[in-house]
C-alpha cells in the first residue's frame, strides 16, 4: 500500500484514508480510584525485556497498519524478575475507536510471554502522543519521510 503525505495527515493512496482522522468522540474516563495501576518494584529482568518487547511489537493499531511500538505509543516498559511487566501507554488521540480494548490486547499479547506472571497496563493521555513520537521505520511505511 503506497501512502501519500497531505499535510500532517497519513493518507492511504488505495483507499484515500486518513489514518490521523477520528471521529469526535469522548474519551474512555480515567480509572476509578480503586482501579489504579501501580508501577512495579523491585529488579530488572533483563532477560525478560526482549521477548516482551517482542510480544508488543505483535500488536497493531486497526486503524493505522503500524504495530504500538513504532507507533510510539509505549511511553514507558519495565519488566521486573519474577515476571511482573508494567506498560505505560497512550493512543493517537483520546477519541481513538480502540481507546477500551487496545489496553487489554496488549495485556493479552504480553501475559503470552513464557515467564511473564501478572501485567499491568496503564493508559495516558499526557504527553500528548504526536507523529515524532513514531519510529523513522513507519514514517516511511506511512509516507511521512
Amino acid at each position: 500500500m503506497e501512502a501519500i503525505q497531505l499535510g500532517v495527515a497519513a493518507v492511504s493512496a488505495d483507499n484515500e484514508r486518513d489514518y490521523f482522522a477520528f471521529e469526535e468522540q469522548n474519551p474512555p474516563p480515567p480509572p476509578e480510584d480503586g482501579e489504579a495501576v501501580e508501577r512495579p518494584e523491585g529488579e530488572d529482568d533483563l532477560a525478560l525485556f526482549d521477548p516482551v518487547m517482542d510480544a508488543l511489537k505483535t500488536v497493531r493499531d486497526p486503524e493505522i497498519p503500524i504495530n504500538l511500538v513504532d507507533l510510539g505509543l509505549i511511553y514507558e516498559l519495565l519488566v521486573k524478575k519474577g515476571g511482573t511487566v508494567f506498560v505505560e501507554m497512550t493512543l493517537t488521540t483520546p477519541s481513538c475507536p480502540v481507546a477500551e480494548s487496545l489496553p487489554g490486547e496488549v495485556k493479552n499479547a504480553v501475559s503470552a510471554v513464557p515467564g511473564v506472571n501478572d501485567v499491568r497496563v496503564k493508559l495516558v493521555w499526557t504527553p500528548t502522543w504526536t507523529q515524532d513520537r513514531m519510529s523513522e521505520e513507519a514514517k516511511l511505511e506511512l509516507g511521512l519521510m
